[in-house]
């Protein structure tokens, strides 16, 4: 299937507008899991989404302490080299091997990055990844000189096709661009987080691409939510802890969904697949990672791949966050 696409900046990669994210893929065990996964069924979703026309795969070094890019090489297996989408992954977390549930660290230091990049190529299966972000800003005291000097070493070296970061804000975009191109930014952004506006403007004005995370806010805007369906998330998945669905604030994101659901009915989709195509109207986005862990999952949010929402549903949806009280940030994207 052939479906539009966008381009990621000046890398020179068109992307289609929603890829799928391999976060869950990870399994569990380990401080941020989704809980127990089934790797073949990863792998189905992983390949389900691809000969669905999805071109890019997203994936991180932390996502199950190297597990999710073992199982996103797995699903590459097979797939003839032209057909094969962009594998994007991310670095410069390190974790304990003797504590999987302790919080890894985020270091910048360039040797470290690079050792990191290293493995993860090892992981995938491949000598070029083809986009290498910094997963969060670094807190052992490197500056953001060191790390993103060494990401662009891993670009000029060839082992990334382009670099970028994620988790960054506007002042750190800006002292990482002093050094060289960001070729992308990934930030969390939904109906419900949408406190990252300004670092979507930047990147618009700059020429770095956008790849938002979480447009369905973890699954809380799928439609399939409900606080009973919260109590019983299993032990080991983090969102159990989230602040997000907690409280009044599960309440409001709940009351979105389901006006969100109401908006999808018009047009045969889920209310996931709404929050997705209102996430990806704001100038800068460049696509979506939406994540799944079955082919049925992937269906659920496919068609928000061409679904284009009008200025009256814009206003339809602000008008639900600001009723709802959802979230924080713009509640809808300049006109």
């Amino acid at each position: 299937m052939d479906l539009p696409t966008r381009p990621l900046g000046r890398t020179g990669m068109d992307l289609t507008h929603v890829g799928f994210g391999a976060w869950a893929a990870g399994g569990g065990g380990w401080a941020f899991s989704w809980g127990p996964q089934d790797d073949q069924e990863s792998i189905a979703a992983i390949r389900h989404a691809v000969e669905s026309g999805v071109n890019w795969v997203d994936t991180a070094a932390i996502y199950g302490l190297g597990h999710s890019e073992e199982v996103v090489a797995a699903a590459m297996e097979g797939i003839p080299e032209a057909d094969r989408p962009f594998i994007f992954t991310k670095g410069g977390l390190v974790w304990d091997e003797t504590d999987r549930y302790k919080q890894a660290r985020r270091v910048g230091a360039r040797e470290s990055v690079k050792a990191g990049a290293e493995a993860s190529l090892r992981r995938l299966k491949v000598d070029t990844v083809d986009l290498y972000q910094m997963h969060w800003p670094a807190d052992d005291g490197s500056p953001i000189e060191e790390y993103w000097g060494a990401l662009l070493e891993l670009k000029q070296e060839g082992k990334a096709r382009a670099v970028g970061l994620s988790n960054h804000n506007v002042a750190q975009l800006e002292e990482a661009e002093s050094v060289g191109h960001v070729d992308s930014l990934q930030p969390p952004f939904s109906a419900v987080k949408r406190g990252t506006a300004p670092e979507l403007a930047w990147c618009a004005a700059h020429g770095t691409g956008v790849i938002i995370y979480s447009p369905m806010q973890a699954g809380l805007l799928t439609g399939a939510f409900s606080a009973e369906r919260v109590a019983n998330l299993h032990e080991d998945d983090w969102r159990k802890r989230d602040p997000q669905f907690q409280g009044e604030n599960l309440e409001h994101n709940l009351a979105l969904a389901d006006r969100l659901n109401q908006m999808g009915e018009k047009h045969d989709v889920g209310p996931g697949a709404i929050a997705i195509a209102w996430a990806l109207t704001w100038p800068g986005v460049t696509a979506a990672i939406v994540g799944g862990r079955s082919p049925s999952q992937v269906d659920g949010w496919l068609p928000a791949a061409t679904l284009e929402l009008t200025e009256a549903e814009l206003d339809e949806v602000s008008e639900a966050i600001e009723s709802t009280q959802a979230g924080f940030g713009p509640s809808r994207p300049p006109r």
